[in-house]
Formats: structure tokens, C-alpha cells, sequence
């Protein structure tokens, strides 16, 4: 009993998180101190708490319930595929994020269940491992295509932005003058593409990528999306890893796994260093350039045992980056997959743990695992938050 109304506490924490969390982004609001009010810091945190109106918690409301519908149809999945196969399996724990308006979050790091039994076959860690993500983009599609069948007129943003009306073309002058890293855009993915050409009914209502955020629907339905794809990623003890594992047995999988690992570093450390910045400043880049290959080696230390193997891909990934970045400049990754990256590379690991019984999975199975793949990509994006 003390354990479930632990999980429920959570739960609740995380939909206030969450639900406050929407209100900030689909109003633009955060806390401040108005000009001539002698408050105190605390009285000002008060004061924006309870601040908002009816409206805004109407908005912040249309963000929380679909995200975490979204989370918990995921879970769920997990769990109860866990409890089919008579595993022993906690109760989603949900994890709130959130800064009290100080500054943006999304109201919560997702949830996770803790599976204490042994997994014991290739079929049951492809099982649990699919049917989180799949009832979760089920439920995510729902949102996406709502959001995008729903938008508002185009003067919306004028509600949240009324500033914006004193510019001839705010898109284009909006965003110019605020200080560098300021101008939050969200990136796109395959699956939002095709919304925008298919579903929606007037192209002017589609919302610009630096206002996303205040489209609560779309907001919950993007989210949902990086999680996903995060989740399915083909690596290590993701879900996306439990799901390759199935489909290729252990010993490609000890191939396939760190080739996509090396890959996304690839892809996240893309653009950092070119020819053309050695010659601009040569001490600075010399210096971030050694940081940078420790770091790689720190992330990529657990692939092989040999760490000559290991010197010669740190070195291997760094000269390709560098020689494309010199002769392509425009090319740049993304770095915030470095982050992630550290985390598999150092926490969750490449690698999948055995199981006593590796038997291939039937056509069904390996159907779906293909399926899930296919979600991966329409929903990963290769930069999804871009300060400029």
C-alpha cells in the first residue's frame, strides 16, 4: 500500500509539474519582478504561481494530459507485458522536473518501471522491450494529428507575442536583435512533415519553429515524439536496443550496437572542428580539440576491452568530422546527442546482457520489430532544439 500511494505521489507531482510547466510555454511567462514592487523573492514566486488565469490553465492542461497520457500508455506497456510474462515489476515511477517558472522545463524526466526478475528468453526482451514504445506513439499520433487538424488562426500568436504586431514581418525581425542562444526553435521530424503538407487546412496556420512551444498540443505531440525516438534508439538497453537484440540474436547485435553508438557521436560532434577554425584561432581550438578527444575516448572507453581498438575510433571519428566540416562548412550536427551519448556510453551501456535462450523470433514478432524501426525514424529528429 505505501509502495502504490509512493508511485500515486509522484503521479501527481509530475502532473503539476507538467501542468504548470504548459502554462510557461504557451504563455511565454515565467517568474519576474515587476519594475517598482518592493517583493521579495519568495512573494514574487507566490505572486506568478498564483498568477495565471482559467485560460492559461485551460492551455497548460492541453499539454500536461496528452504528454502524460502519452508517458503512461508507454509504461504500461512495459508493465503489463512485464506481468504477462510473470515478471516481477514495480509500477511506473514518474519523475517531476520542474524549476518553479525560474526557468523553462517540461514538467517532468519521464517515468521508468524496475523489472527485478531475470529475463530469461530473446522473446520476452523483445516483448517488453516493443510494447512500451509502440501504445505510446499509438496515443501519440492521436495528439500530433489533432494538434495539426486544430490550429489556431494565425493572429494566436499575437496573444501570447502582442509585441510582435509592431513588426511588418515579426518572422523575419522578431528573433534578430536577442542576444545569441536566446531564440529557442524546435527542429521537425519526418512525421510532423507530413502533417504539415497533408493535414493541415490553411499553410498560414502552421506555427514558425521558435513558436511551437506555445501550441500546447503540438508541444506535447514533438515531445512525445524525441522520447520516443530516444527510447527506440537501436543500442545498448534501450528499448530499441532490447528490440534489435531480438531481431539479430546476440552475436550481430554485438556489432550492430556500438556501429550505431559510433555513429550518433558521429553525429552529435559533427561540425565542431574544420581547417578554417585551426587557422582562425589555433591555441583556443588546439586546447577544446584535446578536450574533445578525451572526451570521446571517455565515451567510447566501454566498446572494446582493447584500448588500442578504442584510440583508433576516437581518432577515426574526429579526422571524418573534421575533414567533412572542412570541406562542407556549412554541415553541423547536433551537440546535445553528445549528452545522451555520454549517458549510454558511460551509464547504460552498448551492450545487451544474455539470455538463456537465444531461439529467433517468429515472422510476427520480427514484423513488428521492423515496424518499430520505422517509428524510430519518422519520429527521430536530427536537431530537435536549436538556440541561435
Amino acid at each position: 500500500m505505501k509502495k502504490s500511494l509512493l508511485h500515486l505521489f509522484l503521479f501527481v507531482l509530475t502532473f503539476i509539474a507538467a501542468t504548470y510547466a504548459g502554462m510557461e510555454w504557451t504563455t511565454g511567462r515565467f517568474v519576474s519582478i515587476p519594475e517598482g514592487e518592493d517583493w521579495t523573492f519568495l512573494e514574487a514566486v507566490w505572486h506568478y504561481l498564483t498568477g495565471f488565469s482559467n485560460a492559461d490553465l485551460q492551455k497548460g492542461l492541453s499539454y500536461s494530459i496528452p504528454f502524460l497520457t502519452i508517458l503512461t500508455f508507454h509504461e504500461f506497456g512495459h508493465y503489463f507485458t512485464a506481468r504477462y510474462y510473470k515478471l516481477n515489476v514495480t509500477l511506473p515511477f514518474y519523475i517531476p522536473f520542474w524549476f518553479l517558472g525560474l526557468m523553462p522545463s517540461i514538467g517532468t524526466m519521464g517515468a521508468f518501471i524496475r523489472i527485478k526478475s531475470m529475463i530469461r528468453t530473446r522473446k520476452e526482451f523483445f516483448d517488453v522491450g516493443v510494447a512500451g514504445p509502440l501504445a505510446g506513439f499509438v496515443i501519440a499520433l492521436f495528439v500530433v494529428f489533432y494538434g495539426f487538424t486544430h490550429l489556431p488562426d494565425p493572429d494566436y500568436i499575437y496573444e501570447i507575442h502582442p509585441e510582435y504586431r509592431e513588426y511588418e514581418n515579426y518572422e523575419e525581425e522578431a528573433y534578430k536583435d536577442l542576444p545569441e542562444g536566446l531564440a529557442l526553435m524546435m527542429g521537425t521530424n519526418l512525421l510532423f512533415e507530413f502533417c504539415k503538407a497533408y493535414l493541415v487546412d490553411d499553410p498560414a496556420k502552421i506555427p514558425n519553429p521558435h513558436e511551437m512551444m506555445h501550441y500546447p498540443w503540438l508541444l506535447a505531440g514533438f515531445l512525445a515524439c524525441f522520447f520516443t525516438a530516444l527510447n527506440l534508439m537501436p543500442i545498448g538497453q534501450l528499448d530499441g536496443g532490447h528490440i534489435l537484440y531480438g531481431l539479430l540474436g546476440p552475436k550481430k547485435f554485438r556489432i550492430a550496437s556500438p556501429a550505431f553508438f559510433v555513429l550518433f557521436i558521429f553525429m552529435g560532434g559533427l561540425g565542431l572542428f574544420s581547417l578554417q577554425d585551426f587557422q582562425t584561432n589555433f591555441d583556443y581550438n588546439v586546447q577544446t580539440g584535446a578536450f574533445y578527444l578525451l572526451f570521446l575516448f571517455f565515451v567510447f572507453d566501454k566498446i572494446s576491452k582493447n584500448k588500442l581498438h578504442v584510440i583508433l575510433i576516437v581518432f577515426g571519428v574526429f579526422l571524418l568530422q573534421f575533414t567533412i566540416k572542412s570541406i562542407f562548412p556549412g554541415v553541423m550536427g547536433y551537440t546535445g546527442w553528445l549528452v545522451f551519448g555520454f549517458l549510454i556510453g558511460r551509464v547504460l551501456g552498448i551492450y545487451h546482457p544474455e539470455t538463456y535462450e537465444i531461439r529467433p523470433l517468429d515472422n510476427r514478432r520480427k514484423v513488428i520489430g521492423w515496424i518499430s524501426l520505422i517509428v524510430f525514424a519518422i519520429c527521430f529528429s536530427p536537431a530537435p532544439f536549436i538556440t541561435a
